[in-house]
């Protein structure tokens, strides 16, 4: 092992200091290649967006390589807050944060699934068959449970098995369609994850 004398060790780290601050102010002793780096957001196509996963509904902006053709498939690569947006300014939670992940996860469900009675798997159907299917099951519990009358003869219109829980997500326009349409037919338990 090799004894170092302090002044040995200062003529060291001075060279090397004044080394590197003559690199970084461009004195180097091989040739350098200059080259703009593109801004990684300037292809991009920016859209704007809501976080799925509270009742806060943070906005956010995905950016996402394509340019929307036709047999173009685009692909979102980048996630933040929306800066413009009155609830979060700009701002994320962790899950929000992450949403890159859920986006890009290999579980996500892409189209509806069924699970027949008695039976132990999940079926692709499609979106049709889905919303189909919804409506005949509330229109047979509608019909089996609407409820006109009180025993005392008050005219009451209520449905009373079924509820509707609205997204917090929608604009207060939808909230407002939302709770007009479910009121029309009758059923009471109506809330807004919002609240919950």
């Amino acid at each position: 092992m090799t004894e170092i004398t302090r002044r040995q060790f200062l003529t060291v780290s001075a060279a090397s200091l004044a080394g590197s601050s003559l690199a970084l102010l461009g004195f180097s002793p091989t040739t350098a290649l200059a080259e703009v780096r593109e801004f990684k957001l300037a292809r991009a196509t920016e859209t704007r967006n809501t976080c799925p996963y509270c009742a806060v509904a943070c906005g956010v902006i995905m950016y996402s390589w394509g340019d929307r053709a036709q047999n173009a498939t685009s692909s979102i690569f980048h996630i933040e807050g929306d800066p413009d947006h009155p609830v979060n300014r700009g701002t994320l939670c962790p899950k929000g944060a992450g949403l890159i992940d859920f986006i890009h996860s290999p579980d996500r469900l892409h189209y509806p699934q069924y699970r027949a009675p008695g039976s132990d798997r999940w079926g692709r159907i499609s979106w049709d068959d889905a919303l189909g299917r919804l409506a005949k099951l509330m229109k047979a519990d509608r019909d089996a449970n609407f409820v006109t009358r009180t025993p005392d003869g008050l005219t009451v219109n209520r449905w009373l098995t079924t509820g509707m829980l609205a997204a917090s997500a929608s604009s207060s326009e939808v909230g407002y369609l939302t709770h007009k349409v479910i009121r029309s037919l009758g059923i009471l338990s109506f809330d807004n994850q919002a609240r919950v």
